[in-house]
């Protein structure tokens, strides 16, 4: 470290480097202490001084910091400022990870704007859902709304049945036979036909496979194909097939099994 009289030109003193970059003399002061910044020269009188060199460097730490680097972290990370290239260098690794860091928080925004819409629509406090809801958010699972539809027992029941992959499984399976069912009805083929029945008997097996057997879950579902407020529009458009053909595929089936689990289910 050179030494110098009085603070010649290019050289700041620790206050003036502080103010400059908007952080603290104690911070520099800590910075200097951990070995991570170290004042280029020192005057007589002891005081450190800074050049604009510093600056760069000071510059990448506050980066490194703003993205969650621990300060041994950044000490591994620092690159020697000699040459052009080694600058140019530094910055690119600089906006990578401003990029990535940006990337993140805008995730980490709509996730946000994405549950305060959930809690609007659920009217009431329900932390077991919002954390449900989160959950299924950071694993950027989009159909995280469907939360709100079910009661705490169904919730219970979903988590304990199935992981991210089998009940997406089971959703897709939904959407894919409300597709076949806008397919039928676009080409008049009515819910006691060979193919409504076929539509009647996959969606009853998927019933099955949700609800593992328990008939006193069916409540719960009749309540969530009946009641699309806050679903996802999408979804919504493709919930129109329980309007009026699946209800009547279901009857036709059930008659022939004999016997309907659905009779005297209410959506209270």
């Amino acid at each position: 470290m050179e030494k110098y009289r009085a603070i010649p030109p290019g050289y700041m003193t620790v206050g003036e480097l502080a103010k400059k970059m908007n952080t603290t003399v104690r911070t520099l002061q800590y910075y200097d202490k951990e070995g991570l910044f170290s004042p280029s020269a020192e005057s007589d009188g002891g005081r450190r001084l800074y050049s604009d060199k510093d600056i760069i460097t000071l510059h990448q730490i506050q980066s490194m910091k703003f993205l969650g680097f621990s300060l041994d972290d950044i000490k591994n990370r620092l690159i020697v400022l000699d040459t052009p290239e080694q600058v140019a260098g530094t910055l690119t690794e600089q906006a990578k990870a401003i990029r990535e860091k940006i990337d993140s928080l805008s995730e980490a925004l709509a996730a946000v704007e994405k549950l305060k819409a959930e809690t609007l629509q659920m009217k009431t406090v329900d932390f077991k859902k919002y954390a449900a809801i989160v959950s299924l958010l950071r694993m950027g699972n989009e159909d995280y709304w469907i939360v709100k539809h079910f009661d705490d027992k169904t919730l219970a029941h979903i988590q304990n049945r199935f992981d991210e992959e089998s009940g997406k499984t089971v959703l897709d399976t939904l959407k894919r036979l409300c597709g076949e069912v806008a397919e039928l009805q676009r080409n008049g083929i009515t819910p006691e036909s060979e193919e409504g029945q076929a539509v009647a008997k996959a969606w009853w097996d998927m019933v099955m496979e949700f609800t593992g057997g328990d008939m006193s879950l069916l409540p719960e579902l009749v309540k969530f194909s009946e009641n699309r407020d806050g679903m996802d529009e999408d979804f919504k458009e493709k919930m129109a097939c329980m309007d009026d053909f699946v209800p009547k595929a279901m009857e036709v089936y059930f008659a022939k099994l004999g016997y309907n689990p659905f009779e005297g289910v209410k959506n209270d």
